[in-house]
């Protein structure tokens, strides 16, 4: 049976009301983990208030060898 490992990459939203991603940094930051054999499995956006995103969770996952 195969088995895996999880991973949780919370990435902020800036800005007064949230929304804002350096887009650059967090395109850098999931080419770091897919080169560490993270795999990406979903990215849900997380709300502060209003419907405003607040963080970006992304969730990963690789195989325990």
């Amino acid at each position: 049976m195969e088995r895996f490992e999880y991973k949780t990459l919370f990435t902020d939203a800036k800005g007064t009301f949230g929304g804002k991603v350096d887009q650059s940094a967090f395109q850098r930051e999931l080419n770091e983990l897919g080169q560490q054999g993270w795999e990406l499995v979903n990215t849900v956006p997380a709300a502060q208030s209003y419907g405003s995103t607040r963080w970006i969770i992304s969730i990963f996952k690789r195989k325990i060898e």
